[in-house]
């Protein structure tokens, strides 16, 4: 552990003394190895709950991930309405357009990916796994007629945008769903939250079509931003990140999972901006969290700055990475 990882304040240690218990130590979610070396301390930089997390590198395949990490019936507790993928709140005054634009931005960004690789029709079944409020689902039913189906852990079923969703609230593997279901399965952004990486990947092999599409975005570990913000980086987000690819560790895990890989992309539909304003803040804030409400100006002003960087984004591995994917034979 780094001088600096060891410097621990009086309320991390009331915290970590209450969370003790609801620590596990895991071995590796790819090779199942249970030796491994530190590889950095991270804290929950965006909400701001106090307590320090410790991700490890397998000294058999390289895997990055959180040992200890919080137990699957204690973690529910850092995902409140204050965490961003699940906020209600939609009035940011005379920004709200702005604010709106951007997460409908978001979904369209996605759904063009995915039409790269697919052809969707009011015929097409659709599974987001982690879908939250189902916005990229409300998206393509009502821009193709798709049948949506999503999957989030936390029920937030009473959103207006998941009216049109058949909605499971529990754990991806655990969901009853039919086999060879599903033409496009997807997961932005949920894989690096998962406690069975190859459980959930063997899960949407089941579950998807024999000519169906997987299509998984997650933050890059070896990324420029990572490079930039070190232990301050937005896609550490500990402790709800409970493992980090790289670019090979990706690979290796669909592959392993009986995918055929079809297409690597160095950037996602996620905003790499997104992680070069909040890494920027993180690094001043030190732990106590971003308000948003205080943040936004000069987020919207922050992105006006750097459109020339954001133009070159595909090209700069600047934070996401997404693979597509197909059955493997």
């Amino acid at each position: 552990m780094t001088a600096a990882a060891s410097v621990v304040s009086p309320r991390d240690r009331v915290v970590e003394r209450a969370v003790h218990t609801s620590l596990e130590s895991v071995r590796c979610y790819l090779c199942g190895g249970g030796e491994y070396r530190h590889f950095i301390d991270a804290e929950d930089d965006l909400g701001g709950t106090p307590g320090r997390f410790r991700f490890v590198r397998c000294s058999n395949c390289d895997l990055v991930y959180q040992n200890p990490r919080v137990t699957l019936d204690a973690i529910g507790a850092y995902y409140d309405d204050s965490y961003i993928a699940h906020r209600k709140k939609r009035d940011w005054g005379i920004l709200t357009p702005l604010f709106e634009r951007a997460m409908h931005k978001l979904d369209v960004d996605k759904g063009r990916i995915v039409s790269k690789y697919l052809s969707l029709s009011p015929s097409s079944q659709v599974l987001d796994v982690g879908c939250a409020v189902g916005t990229f689902l409300h998206h393509l039913h009502s821009t193709y007629g798709a049948q949506v189906t999503g999957v989030d852990f936390k029920d937030l079923s009473p959103a207006e945008t998941m009216r049109q969703v058949e909605f499971h609230c529990g754990l991806f593997y655990e969901a009853s769903l039919a086999t060879n279901r599903f033409d496009l399965v997807t997961m932005w952004h949920f894989l690096e939250h998962d406690y069975d990486p190859l459980r959930s990947l063997a899960t949407a092999r089941r579950v998807l079509a024999p000519n169906g599409v997987l299509v998984i975005e997650v933050p890059r570990l070896d990324s420029r931003t990572f490079r930039l913000f070190g232990d301050r980086w937005p896609g550490l987000q500990a402790p709800q990140h409970t493992v980090l690819f790289d670019r090979d560790s990706l690979l290796r895990a669909v592959r392993k999972s009986g995918f055929e890989v079809v297409d690597y992309l160095p950037y996602g539909a996620f905003p790499a901006y997104f992680y070069l304003f909040t890494g920027a803040a993180f690094r001043i804030l030190k732990g106590r969290g971003l308000d948003l409400d205080k943040a936004i100006v000069p987020y919207f002003l922050g992105q006006l700055l750097t459109l020339p960087i954001s133009a070159f984004e595909r090209h700069l591995n600047l934070a996401m990475q997404t693979v597509v994917c197909r059955r493997g034979a």
